[in-house]
């Protein structure tokens, strides 16, 4: 069998248990978030929590939760890593230095997970489970809270109430990512992923079953488990530093596979739950067409660029081998380097540094087209309503009508923090990407110079701004400008977004239904579909177009 026919394969067994999942897991979520009932351990935590979970709340309210929340958990992570040195298991690692303290805090609570450390030679098992293992189920929680209070936006009518932030915290986490969590680590196990709480130990180094001389350390974790939640929750952060290419992470071809398919099932499965949410199963369809056609889009993109290389020593490999798995090969890693730059994941199973000059480009613009296809946990479903209202909205200018999106009038208000949404995000990438370059430490990070040395530092705030996570290695990221900066770019690219999604919620749920009328553009057929693919590709393509043409454009068109 061909590399390229088992890479077919593997898209179409990907495709075929997301398609299965699909209804279910979307049917339930929906159910969880419309129930009005309470599991006794939910009431035990808002008990302990002082919250009451039946309280609407309006947007300002819930955006205060969603604030005071991540804040508390910012600084709870930035001292558990600071006191590090003083806490048992922490396997004889010190604390954490302030400025990569408070850059871990900020990507782990942002759902970003950028780590510009080493994860098994510098977090002890405290921090590892008890910190960065928690952030990575909350911080997921509360991105699918939010995406949810949107959907409650355009669900109800006259009305500023979005839900109780507290109870769908609560559940997200407790009925959707704990369960799922258990049982994707139980497979992670069963396959060859380690589960312990072992110290360090040193292992000998071996070639072909013979030693080579030398050794290595390596300690032990609750790998398995912050694994399975790291992809869930569209994460990213590993505990080795290699992620997801080392085989205490990843032993196989089949846990590769799965692993994309638990980065991709919620975020594809809420379109289902969106559907349900606002009566219209085929709204969600619509949006669910988009989110596929980009993300296969993208990955026979990949493929071709990473096949198709040219030279002898492509020709050879096969293809475009270097930074990629043997275990894995061409067509999984592009399968997984697509999916997990066009989520808000981050996990990395290659090196994206050694992909083509155009392949660097695709994960790059991945990130940039707002990792929504299908996206993060949550935080991919909100961008791309935000994007199907800004579609409605140049459809309604193109006929001169007053633009509705599911019977809401999209006026100048609403318009407006759709605006804003699309914008804050692009403003921080570049606008950090430009101080890193124009300054005269930041540019000595760079390993690479020219073109590549640009796309290592481009890459490093569109991962950011995005909330990804992944890097293009190359970068020396742990300085003191860039763990600030990086952390700014990682909690404002949460957070801005966020107060703005929740403001046009709130303004939806305010308003009074309009009736469909003939005129009314049917956001339920294929054409949508096509008009939204082509509006999130145009301001992308306008928004990063140049920088992009100095960075991964200009190394691919010279190679």
């Amino acid at each position: 069998m061909s590399p390229f026919l088992a890479a077919v394969l593997q898209l179409l067994a990907l495709i075929a248990a997301l398609a299965l999942s699909y209804r279910p897991l979307g049917d339930y979520m929906a159910r969880v978030y419309s129930s009005t009932k309470h599991l006794r351990v939910e009431k035990w935590i808002y008990k302990a929590i002082g919250a009451n979970p039946n309280a609407e709340m309006r947007w300002p309210a819930y955006l205060r939760g969603v604030l005071a929340f991540s804040a508390v958990s910012v600084l709870f992570l930035y001292l558990l890593q600071r006191l590090q040195g003083s806490l048992p298991g922490s396997l004889g690692f010190s604390s954490i230095d302030p400025d990569q303290a408070f850059n871990t805090a900020a990507s782990f609570v942002s759902n970003t997970n950028w780590q510009s450390y080493y994860g098994e030679q510098a977090m002890g098992h405290v921090v590892q489970t008890g910190g960065l293992a928690v952030q990575n189920f909350v911080s997921a929680a509360v991105g699918i809270a939010v995406a949810v209070a949107l959907v409650r936006g355009f669900a109800r009518s006259r009305t500023g109430e979005l839900g109780n932030f507290w109870a769908d915290l609560v559940r997200g986490t407790v009925r959707i990512l704990i369960p799922i969590s258990v049982i994707g680590a139980i497979v992670l196990v069963a396959c060859g992923a380690i589960q312990n709480f072992a110290g360090i130990h040193e292992v000998g180094q071996f070639l072909n079953q013979h030693s080579v001389g030398g050794s290595q350390q390596w300690n032990g974790g609750a790998v398995a488990s912050q694994e399975v939640i790291k992809e869930v929750g569209t994460n990213g952060g590993g505990y080795f530093n290699a992620n997801s290419a080392h085989p205490f992470e990843n032993p196989n071809a089949f846990t590769n596979l799965f692993q994309i398919f638990l980065i991709l099932l919620i975020p594809f499965a809420l379109t289902r739950t969106f559907g349900k949410m606002v009566g219209s199963i085929k709204q969600g369809y619509a949006i669910l067409a988009t989110m596929a056609v980009i993300w296969v889009g993208f990955i026979l993109l990949m493929w071709w660029t990473e096949y198709a290389g040219k030279g002898t020593a492509f020709q050879i490999a096969g293809g475009a081998m270097e930074g990629k798995e043997t275990r894995f090969g061409i067509g999984a890693s592009s399968i997984f380097a697509v999916s997990t730059t066009l989520t808000s994941t981050g996990a990395v199973d290659s090196f994206h540094s050694s992909f083509t000059g155009f392949g660097g480009g695709i994960t790059m613009l991945g990130m940039q087209l707002g990792e929504i296809a299908p996206g993060g946990t949550g935080s991919g479903l909100y961008g791309m309503l935000i994007m199907a209202i800004i579609a409605v909205f140049i459809a309604g200018l193109m006929v001169g009508r007053t633009p509705e999106y599911l019977g809401k009038k999209i006026g100048t208000r609403e318009i407006k923090l759709a605006a804003c949404y699309i914008l804050i995000t692009p403003a921080l990438v570049l606008c950090f990407t430009a101080a890193a370059m124009a300054l005269p430490t930041p540019v000595h990070s760079m390993t690479n110079s020219g073109a590549h040395g640009f796309s290592e530092t481009l890459y490093a705030y569109t991962s950011a701004g995005n909330n990804n996570g992944s890097a293009f290695a190359g970068l020396n990221a742990d300085t003191q400008w860039f763990n600030t900066t990086i952390g700014l770019a990682m909690l404002l690219g949460r957070f801005l977004p966020m107060v703005f999604v929740l403001a046009l919620a709130g303004s939806l749920a305010e308003q009074k239904p309009v009736p469909e009328t003939v005129g009314t553009l049917r956001t339920n057929k294929p054409l949508f579909t096509g008009l939204l693919v082509g509006t999130i590709l145009i301001i992308t393509g306008l928004t990063y177009f140049p920088a992009l043409a100095l960075g991964p454009l200009a190394e691919g068109l010279a190679s």
